[in-house]
C-alpha cells in the first residue's frame, strides 16, 4: 500500500527497519511502551505545529502515560540541550515551539452517570492532564460533563437515576410509574444532548487529530464490537470485555457492569477525511485484536477497521502488540540467523494449523508450509528434533532442585500462584531447599470498599461477643499486637480444614484488628471500636473507585498480605519467609510512578544481600501487557540484580520469567515446561478460593473470563497442554512410563535465563526512562 508518512513517522519507521506492510492500514513499530509514548508525543507536536488551531481528541486511561509525560517534557525542554537532541534525532529540528492553547479539544467519552469531580471520571482526567496539563483553552473545548447535561425539570441525575442505573428500554416502551416517566423524558433529553454534541464537532470540521487506544474486544472510544461504522455520539451500554477493563476505574465489575457510557461514534472519528487517526497499543495481550483489526476487511466485528476510510490513519505498536501480524511472523523467520527456536515454533504451529500430530507429519507437509520449508537441512528427522527438544523442556520441568535458595517475586498478591504454583509445590515437597516469597507492592487497589465494610462489620460483631480474646491481654495495645501474627494464619487454616466458615472469618478479623491497632495507634478497646466505626464510615462515604486515604490503603494492603501468607502456609512456609516490600512507587494513582533507587530498588537489593538466592522468579512483562505495575516491578528487580552483580559473582544465579493470566509464552520461547496434574489444578483453585478472600467474587476480572483468576489460569494451562499434545501426541501423556506425565492435564511455560540474558532484555527500558521522566 502507498503510505505517506510524516517526518517523525519516517524516522521511527527507518529505526524499526519495517518499511513494507501487508496490512490493511499502515503501522509504525517501536521496541517498548515508553518509546510508544515518545512516538505519539512527537507526532502530536508535529501535527500541532502544522495545525495550531486544529481539532484534537486524545485518550484517557493508562496507555497515554508516556504520551502525556513526553509531550510535557519536550515542550518544557524545547530549546535546551536535551530537547534539541530529541528534536534533531526525530525530525522536529527547526520547528517553532508549538502553542497548544489554540487547539480545540473534543472529549472522546465518559461514564454516565458519574460525578465529574471524581478522580475516576474521564472529565476529571481531561481537565487535569490535557486542559491544565497541556495548557489548552477550556473555552474552545467540547467536554462531557454529566452535571451540565440537562434533565427533566432541571433535576440532577441522582434524583432521576437514584441507583445510577438507566433502563434504555424506556426509549421504546411505555413508562410504568412517575419515576419512570421522569427517567424516560430525561433519557430522551440525554439523547438530544448527544445529537447536539455531534453537531458541534462537525461544525468544527470534525476531528483533525485523533489518538486512541484499543480495547481487548477491539473497541475504540466506547465503540464496542458490533458498533455501526456510521455511528455518532450516543448513550450506550458496553460489553463484558469493556466492563472488565473499566472495573479498575469504577471500583469493580459490579459497578461497571451496570454503568452506561456516552461516546463519540465511529462515524464521528472518520467524519473529517483528512484526519490523522492513530491507534496505539502495547504488549502481547493486545496482539490478537491488533492482528484482526489490521488484517481484516471493514467489519463491525472489528471497530478499528473503519479507519480504512482515512488516508492518514495509522497504528503505533510495540513489538509485542504486533507479534502476531503476518508481517511480524514473516520477519521473525526471515531476519537473522536460523535457530532451533524458529524450527520449534514453525513445527508446533504447523501441527495446530493442519490439526495433525507431530509423528504424523510428512516431509510434504513441511515443504508445503510457508515457514517450515525455510528450515535449514529440512528432512524426515526435522520433526523428531523438535519432539526431542520439547520433551527435554518437559523433563527439565520435572526436575527437583536440591539445596537451592528460591526467591519468588510477584508484582501483586496472587501473581506467583497464578504463574508457577505447581512448579513451586513440586520443589517445596523435596524439603532440601529454602524458599522465600516476596510481593513487591501493597495491592490495596484490588480490595473493594464493599469487601472491607463487610470485614469491619464482622470484626465489630466478634468484639461485641468477646470472640477476639487477644485484646484482653494486658499489653496487647502496647506491644502484644506485634506478636504471633503467624498464629492468625494457622487459626484460619485450621478453620479451612474443619470447613468452619465462622472461624475463618474470625481468623481474618484477628489480623484485621492487629492492623488497625498498628496503623491507627489504638490504645484501648473503646478506641478500637470507635476506629472501626470511623473506617467504616469513611468507606461508606467514598465513591466506588475512589483513592482511599493512606491509612485505609495500608489496611487493605494488610488484608492482601494475609491472603498471600495463607497460600504458602499450606506448604509449611513460615510467615517470616513471606516478604511484603510495599514499594513506594505504588500509590494508587492514575499513572504509577517509575521506580526510584533508594525507595524501590534498595529494599530488593537488601533482600538479595541477606537471603542470597540462587534462583529468582519474576513476572516477565517488559511491555506492560498486564497491569503497568508488572513492567515497573521488572525494572526495579533488574536494577537490584545489576547492583548486586557488582558485589557478588552471579554467574550461577538463574532467573525464572513467568507469565500468567495477562499474557502467555509460545512454547518455543520457553526453556522449561512444567507438567500440571489434576491434583495441582484442584489445589490451585481451592487455595485461591480459600485464601484470596477479597478476590473470590472477581470484582476485577480479566476480560477473558467472567470469573475467578484461578479458573482462567486452569483454562490457560489446559490449553497449553493441548498445544503440546498436537506435537507429541496423546499417547505421550497417557501411555507414558512416568506417572507424573500420565497424570498431566495442563502445562506451564516459563523462561529460564542467566543474569546477562535477563538484563539484556530489561536494560533498554531502564535506559529509555532514566533521567527523562
Amino acid at each position: 500500500m502507498e503510505t505517506h508518512f510524516s517526518n517523525v513517522e519516517k524516522i521511527f519507521t527507518e529505526i524499526s527497519g519495517v518499511e513494507k506492510f501487508s496490512t490493511k492500514l499502515p503501522y509504525v513499530l517501536v521496541d517498548n511502551f515508553p518509546k510508544l509514548g515518545l512516538l505519539t508525543a512527537l507526532r502530536f507536536l508535529e501535527w500541532v505545529s502544522e495545525n495550531p488551531e486544529g481539532v484534537i481528541s486524545l485518550p484517557t486511561g493508562k496507555t497515554p502515560e508516556y504520551f502525556i509525560k513526553y509531550t510535557q517534557f519536550i515542550l518544557e525542554n524545547w530549546n535546551n540541550k536535551k530537547g534539541l537532541e530529541i528534536r534533531k534525532k526525530y525530525g522536529l529540528e527547526g520547528l517553532k515551539k508549538p502553542v497548544l492553547s489554540g487547539l480545540h479539544f473534543v472529549q472522546i467519552d465518559e461514564f454516565y452517570p458519574i460525578n465529574p469531580r471524581q478522580h475516576n471520571s474521564f472529565y476529571n482526567y481531561v481537565m487535569r492532564y490535557y486542559i491544565e496539563g497541556f495548557g489548552l483553552d477550556k473555552e474552545k473545548a467540547l467536554l462531557i460533563n454529566p452535571d451540565e447535561i440537562p434533565l427533566v425539570e432541571n433535576k440532577t441525575y441522582e434524583e432521576i437515576f437514584p441507583d445510577y442505573i438507566i433502563d434504555l428500554s424506556l426509549r421504546y416502551r411505555e413508562a410504568n410509574n412517575y419515576l419512570e416517566r421522569l427517567q424516560q423524558q430525561s433519557l430522551l433529553m440525554i439523547d438530544d444532548w448527544c445529537i447536539k454534541y455531534e453537531e458541534k464537532i462537525r461544525q468544527k470540521g470534525g476531528i483533525g487529530f485523533f489518538l486512541g487506544g484499543i480495547g481487548p474486544d477491539g473497541h475504540i472510544a466506547f465503540n464496542t464490537r458490533g458498533s455501526d461504522h456510521h455511528s455518532t455520539t450516543r448513550l450506550t451500554p458496553t460489553n463484558f470485555e469493556t466492563q472488565a477493563v473499566a472495573a479498575g476505574d469504577l471500583g469493580g465489575i459490579e459497578i461497571s457492569r451496570s454503568r452506561l457510557v456516552i461516546t463519540i461514534g465511529l462515524g464521528t472519528i472518520t467524519y473529517n477525511p483528512d484526519a490523522a487517526a492513530i491507534i496505539f497499543a502495547a504488549g502481547e495481550a493486545k496482539a490478537d485484536i491488533v492482528k484482526s483489526s489490521l488484517e481484516s476487511n471493514p467489519s463491525n466485528q472489528y471497530p478499528a477497521t473503519v479507519l480504512q476510510r482515512l488516508k492518514n490513519s495509522r497504528f503505533y505498536l510495540t513489538k509485542g502488540a504486533a507479534v502476531k501480524l503476518n508481517d511480524s511472523v514473516a520477519r521473525y523467520y526471515s531476519e537473522g540467523e536460523w535457530t532451533h527456536q524458529k524450527t520449534e515454533r514453525a513445527v508446533i504451529d504447523l501441527c495446530q494449523k493442519i490439526n495433525k500430530f507431530g509423528s504424523k507429519l510428512k516431509i510434504e507437509d513441511l515443504k508445503a508450509d510457508r515457514y517450515c520449508k525455510l528450515i535449514p537441512g529440512l528432512s524426515e528427522n526435522t520433526v523428531q528434533t523438535v519432539i526431542d527438544s520439547v520433551t527435554a523442556k518437559i523433563n527439565r520441568g520435572m526436575e527437583v532442585h536440591d539445596k537451592e535458595v528460591f526467591y519468588h517475586t510477584g508484582p501483586h498478591h496472587d501473581d506467583i500462584m497464578l504463574g508457577i504454583m505447581p512448579y513451586i509445590i513440586h520443589q517445596l515437597r523435596n524439603g532440601g531447599s529454602k524458599f522465600h516469597f516476596s510481593v513487591l507492592t501493597s495491592g490495596f487497589t484490588a480490595v473493594t470498599n464493599k469487601f472491607m465494610i463487610s470485614l469491619l462489620r464482622d470484626a465489630k460483631r466478634f468484639l461485641s461477643h468477646d470472640d477476639i480474646q487477644m485484646i484482653n491481654y494486658p499489653d496487647f495495645f502496647e506491644e502484644g499486637y506485634k506478636f504471633k501474627w503467624d498464629k492468625d494464619v494457622y487459626h484460619y487454616l485450621d478453620a479451612v480444614a474443619a470447613n468452619d466458615k465462622r472461624e475463618k472469618k474470625r481468623g481474618v478479623c484477628h489480623r484485621l484488628v492487629r492492623g488497625i491497632v498498628d496503623i491507627w495507634s489504638v490504645k484501648d478497646e473503646d478506641k478500637l471500636r470507635d476506629t472501626i466505626d470511623e473506617i467504616s464510615s469513611a468507606l461508606r462515604n467514598s465513591y466506588d473507585g475512589s483513592k482511599n486515604p493512606p491509612k485505609i490503603q495500608k489496611l487493605k494492603g494488610l488484608v492482601r498480605e494475609f491472603e498471600e501468607e495463607l497460600v504458602w502456609a499450606h506448604y509449611g512456609v513460615r510467615v517470616k519467609h513471606i516478604h511484603h516490600l510495599r514499594l513506594g512507587f505504588y500509590k494508587g494513582d492514575v499513572f504509577t510512578e517509575n521506580p526510584e533507587h533508594n525507595r524501590d530498588v534498595a529494599p530488593i537489593l537488601e533482600q538479595f544481600r541477606k537471603i542470597k538466592p540462587t534462583q529468582v522468579s519474576l513476572a516477565m512483562d517488559p511491555e506492560g501487557s498486564g497491569p503497568d505495575t508488572h513492567y515497573k516491578v521488572l525494572q526495579a528487580i533488574a536494577a537490584a540484580i545489576k547492583e548486586w552483580g557488582k558485589e557478588e559473582d552471579l554467574s550461577d544465579l538463574r532467573i525464572v520469567g513467568y507469565r500468567n493470566v495477562w499474557f502467555r509464552f509460545h512454547p518455543a520461547e520457553a526453556e522449561v515446561i512444567v507438567p500440571v496434574s489434576l491434583n495441582s489444578l484442584a489445589v490451585m483453585d481451592k487455595s485461591f478460593s480459600d485464601c484470596y478472600l477479597s478476590q473470590v467474587k472477581a470484582s476485577f476480572p480479566s476480560y477473558q473470563l467472567d470469573g475467578k483468576f484461578s479458573v482462567l489460569t486452569q483454562k490457560i494451562w489446559v490449553e497449553q497442554q493441548k498445544q503440546i499434545q498436537t506435537l507429541l501426541g496423546k499417547d505421550f501423556f497417557y501411555q507414558n512410563e512416568h506417572p507424573f506425565l500420565r497424570a498431566t492435564h495442563g502445562l506451564i511455560y516459563f523462561r529460564e535465563m542467566n543474569v546477562e540474558q535477563f538484563l539484556s532484555e530489561a536494560r533498554e527500558l531502564e535506559e529509555l526512562t532514566e533521567g527523562i521522566i
